[in-house]
């Protein structure tokens, strides 16, 4: 811009210009000492000063020109035009300083605006001005952006920073920790002058909370079922360290990228995992086994005990049972000892003879009549034909011995007025 105005001016700051420092109108004439102006020396300041004045001068309306001597006897300017030049100047500088205060903010980011390095305020997205430097300064911070530090390792699981990563578990064993915290900004005026160096301190800040949750658990507790846990602890720990610092930031999530144990002990780590699981499996295999064998005998033992207390229960009601018969029979007999005596005595034979298989026959009273159990001869003729025609043959001469046999041991059977005709003298005569 001021180069602009001097072009306006007339002004050329150009060594190579023959004109330079000379007056516009006496160019082509000579000096008062009638010699010719010097072309090949330094150019002379008084006249370079007067046609500065005489073009400003006829730029702001001034018919004389000159606001000094044209006879270029010495550096002398005229005071009004030197006030003028000066401040039209200082006016071109002026406006030039305050547009530089002018600065965009994108959307997603907060500019704060600094008084002499001090916090004066922040801005919104858009197009902001502040006091042009050195008064105010401004710093653009992106407060959308979701940032992520890494702890145990950088850029990648393979370069691994041992001295983050290793840590004490409270059961005294070492593990080796990776993992990554993203985080965003939700006061740009914390964040940047609250801490120095605040992604470090969100570093530090992340490892020193693993540590404290990682040295409350267990090691097999932080290998296995606690990893979501841990994380969970670790997010809400660091979100208190850092509310406490005032750093301005907001966790959104802690990612473990690998647990496990020290590069150095990791085969007899696996080892002693392996020997785990089979401990494990030895003792649900055991376990399954108690709970199949467990229950049968506790079934069979149960079964046990009913059966017995079923057969107790039938012995007893049988006792009881014939206990109380005998009391009747005896009751009965007592009223009339030769029918009750009779009673029984017949039947017992009945009960008897109802499971032999020999044919009885009365052989006093020389009846012909003869009272053979048909039915009980044909069924043990069928049972005796059923397991074949050797074993039939065989069963067949055992049942007519056995005729025979019976009708040689044949016992008196009394016809059935016979019974009762022996009876009424039985009686008469225990009358008698």
């Amino acid at each position: 811009m001021l180069g602009t105005l001097f072009k306006k001016l007339g002004v050329k700051f150009s060594l190579n210009d023959p004109q330079w420092g000379r007056n516009s109108q006496n160019d082509n004439k000579q000096n008062n000492d009638g010699k010719k102006p010097n072309n090949g020396g330094p150019p002379d300041l008084d006249k370079l000063w007067q046609d500065f004045n005489q073009r400003l001068a006829r730029l702001l309306g001034n018919k004389n020109g000159g606001g000094g001597d044209s006879s270029g006897g010495g550096f002398n300017p005229g005071s009004a035009g030197m006030g003028i030049g000066v401040g039209a100047i200082a006016a071109v500088v002026a406006l030039l300083w305050l547009a530089s205060g002018f600065f965009t903010v994108q959307e997603g980011q907060t500019g704060v605006v600094m008084t002499f390095g001090k916090y004066s305020h922040s801005t919104t997205p858009g197009f902001n001005w502040r006091w042009p430097y050195p008064i105010q300064s401004h710093e653009i911070v992106n407060v959308s952006q979701v940032r992520t530090v890494e702890v145990g390792y950088r850029a990648n699981a393979k370069n691994k920073q041992p001295k983050e990563a290793l840590m004490l578990t409270d059961d005294e064993n070492i593990i080796d920790i990776q993992f990554a915290v993203q985080y965003t900004l939700k006061s740009a005026s914390d964040w940047v002058f609250n801490v120095r160096d605040p992604e470090e301190t969100v570093r530090q800040v992340a490892e020193t909370s693993i540590r404290e949750v990682v040295g409350r658990n267990k090691m097999d507790f932080v290998l296995y079922e606690g990893r979501e846990k841990v994380a969970l602890d670790t997010s809400q720990l660091m979100q208190q360290i850092l509310d406490r610092y005032k750093v301005g930031v907001q966790i959104t999530n802690v990612t473990m990228q690998g647990v496990q144990p020290p590069e150095q002990v990791q085969a007899a780590f696996d080892d002693a995992v392996k020997a785990g699981q089979d401990r494990e499996r030895q003792k649900n295999e055991g376990q399954a086994y108690a709970n199949d064998v467990i229950p049968k005998a506790r079934g069979a033992a149960s079964r046990l005990l009913q059966e017995a207390e079923a057969y107790s229960a039938r012995v007893t009601a049988n006792a009881e049972g014939d206990a109380s018969r005998f009391k009747q029979v005896l009751t009965e007999y007592q009223k009339a000892p030769g029918v009750t005596r009779d009673r029984m005595y017949l039947d017992t034979m009945q009960q008897i003879f109802a499971n032999t298989t020999k044919v009885m026959v009365d052989a006093k009273s020389g009846s012909n009549l003869l009272y053979l159990p048909l039915d009980k001869l044909i069924s043990q003729s069928v049972a005796s034909a059923v397991p074949g025609a050797a074993a039939g043959s065989a069963g067949t001469s055992a049942s007519s011995s056995t005729m025979k046999d019976g009708a040689s041991t044949v016992e008196t059977r009394p016809q059935p007025d016979d019974r009762s005709r022996d009876s009424r003298d039985s009686r008469d005569r225990e009358g008698r």
